[in-house]
């Protein structure tokens, strides 16, 4: 775009929503609750769908399931109160059929409307009724004789709901910014011989395209996004937050970092491990020692199943950083996760001579005074703690690495907070980013742009396959004298409770899934003590105190407990060798990716293990793929690639907040194989045009983007 002056091009994009008609203060603030504050913004509003209102269908051409716009004249008007107010209206054409019009929510006025002989037109998806096809609450309005009622040019855009604006203003203020919509050459971004080369629609076709869709276009390419003019938008939006989150690195590696190198505690660390590490290990290993010999900051996800032995490739890493007279931090985000650490590297370290601290909010007074005085004065070589370890008190002697574990289950300011606890603010600490959730690869090249990304995808050798069966809660009996038997023969096992409360998705109502899976677990157990004499049975759920929490996973871990009872607070846990039996209760309703974290509870030691998934008949189409899958394979990067199939990309990154922002057009489970493609552009535009990529990231992203590299 040109320089910003009065009515250029930049200037109207983000002229302020108050220029135009209809946008008053409150309007605004409802808008910008959503992230609509210029004319920019309304622009890149985007239809949810479209309705073809351009043309009327017989009534007697009607398919169940495909909406459709008809006229007719009633024929008749029932009212009804069997259940709940009910009105029907039957309306008829020239081609001798009858629709149903139903109605449950309305008001006298509107019925004393629908006189018979009263012309109607009506827009809905017909489906199949008790005397025909009928349309559930049509839009609808009826007409005057003289009424000629022209039908509409173009295809009806259906905007995203804003809670406080209605449909009609919405699209008022958005036909507004499209009259501002400035020239093809002064909107577009990416250079000519780019553009030319991607066969697509300029920005300003495609914005017009998908705000005005002319009547013959195809509607079923815009309702799988893969209209020409859907794909030139999804293209720049993919690679703006390509580009952001390679931007972010960029910026933080002009930061220094220190040089860690050394052989000698690596070395001694791996002769006192009891096992030898896979391939996968060394190969992983060896590429963070590259990374940690440089002077720029590491940035490295290493992503592996459970129990692939991550855990380990970190305490190498974090060796090398001692050898190197500094400190390495290892962040969990539940203090049962980080106490897991704590054991292991004490176990593993110790020996050498190495001083592992450990914070958590649970270490308080005396002991949290002289945590922090060693970790301050670095006679803390190794510091292992939860979000403790970020805040403001703590001050480390000389932290040189930082290593988070599930680092989406922490917020965005608090993995800046402890990237930003260099030694004295002179370096920025190395980062090693550990997660159980294989991230598929097409996913990884968007959402993690900003690191790079190694895979254990081997697991140790004596670790025996969890065998997964699905059973009917019909068959429960039979599994209860499974457990029985498990339980006698000196095994423990797992119950897991997942009940959630459908009922928290209906609007205005608080969400009651942790009370609601409370109870499930609370009434498990009770069932399970009754049915199980002899059987040592421990509790543990969400609502319950940490410290009651802690003390039932430490005795199941002691194995002074048979069988655990537990919802999916469980998921990442304490490791139990012994425990080779777990039965997921209402396995449908959970993902795939967690429905794989929870089977890795199991599996752990020599003996064979078994997940049993239990579910409540009949399954929905997708639940049956999420069992079958579950059922097929144990390898966590198949599996995550199916649930990003199956759900798309939210539920296998959690939150990352603006490293992952919400996509206005974008879907990267539908557009993955633009990727590459994306990948490359980016490429060209940071070696040739850095100025456009930067203008890119502002339109789509915005001031987000400062985050994304936490």
């Amino acid at each position: 775009m040109p320089e910003t002056g009065d009515g250029s091009p930049a200037a109207l994009s983000a002229e302020p929503l108050s220029r135009l008609t209809g946008a008053g203060p409150r309007v605004a603030e409802k808008l910008a609750a959503r992230g609509i504050a210029s004319v920019q913004d309304l622009w890149l509003h985007l239809p949810l769908r479209y309705e073809d209102r351009t043309r009327l269908t017989p009534i007697r051409a009607l398919r169940p399931g495909e909406p459709a716009q008809v006229e007719g004249r009633v024929e008749a008007v029932e009212r009804g109160f069997r259940y709940r107010p009910l009105l029907r209206v039957a309306i008829g054409d020239d081609s001798q059929a009858t629709l149903v019009l139903r109605f449950f929510h309305f008001r006298a006025a509107q019925a004393a409307q629908f006189k018979v002989g009263a012309r109607v037109r009506c827009y809905g998806t017909p489906k199949p009724g008790q005397h025909g096809l009928e349309i559930v609450h049509p839009s609808y309005r009826l007409l005057d004789e003289d009424d000629d009622a022209a039908l509409g040019q173009s295809l009806e855009p259906v905007y995203p709901a804003i809670e406080g604006v209605g449909p009609a203003t919405l699209r008022k203020l958005i036909a507004q910014s499209l009259e501002r919509l400035p020239p093809a050459e002064a909107l577009e971004l990416l250079p000519p011989a780019m553009l030319r080369g991607l066969g697509l629609p300029t920005l300003r076709e495609a914005l017009l395209t998908l705000h005005r869709p002319p009547r013959d276009a195809d509607l079923h390419a815009l309702d799988a996004g893969r209209h020409p003019a859907q794909r030139r938008l999804i293209l720049e939006e993919l690679l703006a937050h390509h580009l952001s989150l390679r931007r972010q690195r960029m910026a933080l590696q002009r930061h220094e970092a220190p040089a860690l190198s050394g052989e000698r505690l690596a070395a001694r660390l791996l002769e006192a491990l009891p096992f030898p590490l896979t391939g996968a290990q060394r190969r992983v290993f060896a590429q963070i020692r590259v990374d940690l010999a440089r002077t720029s900051p590491m940035l490295r996800l290493v992503q592996g199943d459970v129990g692939s032995g991550k855990t380990v490739v970190a305490a190498l890493a974090a060796m090398l950083a001692v050898e190197s007279g500094r400190q390495a931090a290892l962040a969990a985000p539940t203090e049962l996760l980080a106490e897991q650490h704590l054991a292991n590297l004490r176990g593993w370290l110790q020996p050498l001579g190495i001083h592992v601290a450990w914070l958590a909010g649970k270490v308080t007074g005396k002991a949290r005074a002289q945590a922090l005085a060693e970790v301050a004065d670095g006679r803390a070589q190794v510091v292992v703690g939860t979000h403790a370890l970020m805040q403001e008190a703590v001050v480390f002697h000389d932290l040189a690495l930082a290593i988070v574990d599930e680092q989406h289950r922490f917020g965005v300011h608090q993995r800046l907070a402890l990237r930003d606890k260099g030694a004295g603010g002179r370096y920025v600490p190395h980062q090693l980013v550990m997660t159980a959730t294989p991230i598929p690869r097409t996913l990884a090249m968007t959402a993690y742009a900003d690191l790079d990304v190694s895979a254990i995808d081997e697991l140790p050798p004596g670790r025996t396959p969890v065998q997964t069966v699905a059973l009917s809660t019909e068959r429960r009996p039979e599994l209860i004298e499974r457990i029985r038997a498990a339980c006698a023969e000196g095994r423990q096992v797992y119950w897991v409770c997942t009940l959630i409360d459908e009922a928290q998705d209906e609007p205005g109502k608080p969400a009651q899934a942790p009370r609601i899976e409370a109870q499930a677990a609370q009434t498990a157990y009770e069932q399970l003590t009754a049915a199980l004499p002899g059987v040592r049975v421990a509790l543990v759920h969400g609502r319950m105190k940490a410290a009651e929490k802690q003390a039932a996973m430490r005795a199941f871990k002691d194995g002074a407990v048979d069988l655990l009872v537990a919802t999916t607070v469980i998921e990442v846990g304490v490791d139990v060798p012994n425990a080779s039996l777990m039965i997921v209760e209402n396995a449908e309703r959970l993902g795939l990716s967690q429905l794989h974290q929870l089977r890795g509870r199991v599996g752990r030691g020599a003996a064979v293990s078994n997940c049993v998934l239990l579910y409540q008949p009949p399954l929905s189409a997708m639940a049956r793929q999420r069992l079958e899958t579950m059922r097929q394979t144990n390898d966590g990067f198949v599996i995550a690639e199916k649930d990003l199939e199956l759900r798309g990309p939210g539920e296998l990154l959690g939150t990352r907040q603006t490293g992952l922002a919400s996509f206005r057009v974008a879907d990267l489970a539908r557009d993955a194989a633009l990727l590459p493609q994306v990948r490359e552009m980016a490429d060209a535009l940071l070696a040739r045009s850095p100025a456009v990529a930067d203008r890119i990231i502002e339109r789509w992203v915005g001031g987000a983007a400062r985050y994304a590299a936490a």
